[in-house]
């Protein structure tokens, strides 16, 4: 199925001669070529893409933000975590610039510099991330939303890596309103029987 997409876009690059509708051509063949875990070509088309943006856009337009935050996606994924956070604060300039203060696409761009930090083992800083994302989530999201839950969870590892159980536990908590099922396992395998020995 991927290959198949990739042959239709192939095909609509050749024929498209305007240089900017190249852009999301390029984006789509990125996608594609992460998805099927081929990062070095996904960054090749990424690059590509956010270079004929850089000529084309405001240096604030939304699309640049998600060439960036593709970027960072496929460094993160490659382990490359300074890339990734290099690129992830990009995306995180044009968003604070561009969004009210608690657009939940700003959430979602905390979230990944948070992701960076704690693969990097930079707890606290990952922490307060997670944290900012959380707060956006509150005021943007319904109360019941999933990604409210992930959010949760996501302070909880946080706390769990940095051996405060019970802290870690209570996050967990929160997050088993949204899924019990996921994150019931999760206190069961990982808190409960480091708890047991605070």
């Amino acid at each position: 199925q991927f290959n198949k997409a990739q042959e239709v876009y192939e095909v609509l690059l050749l024929q498209t001669t305007n240089e900017s509708d190249k852009a999301p051509i390029y984006n789509q063949l990125g996608m594609i070529k992460r998805n099927q875990r081929e990062y070095p070509e996904a960054l090749t088309f990424y690059k590509k893409s956010l270079a004929i943006y850089q000529k084309t856009l405001p240096l604030n337009h939304r699309n640049l933000a998600m060439s960036y935050n593709n970027i960072g996606v496929v460094y993160e994924s490659m382990g490359d975590y300074p890339k990734a956070l290099s690129y992830y604060e990009k995306d995180l300039a044009i968003l604070q610039e561009s969004l009210p203060s608690n657009h939940p696409d700003l959430g979602c761009s905390y979230n990944n510099i948070g992701n960076v930090y704690r693969n990097m083992g930079d707890y606290p800083k990952a922490l307060s991330y997670y944290e900012k994302d959380l707060a956006i989530l509150q005021q943007s999201l319904p109360f019941n939303h999933p990604d409210l839950g992930m959010s949760y969870n996501n302070i909880g590892i946080i706390y769990k890596d940095m051996g405060d159980y019970p802290k870690a536990l209570s996050y967990y908590e929160k997050a088993l309103k949204f899924d019990n099922n996921h994150f019931l396992l999760i206190i069961l395998f990982w808190v409960l029987p480091m708890t047991a020995w605070v």
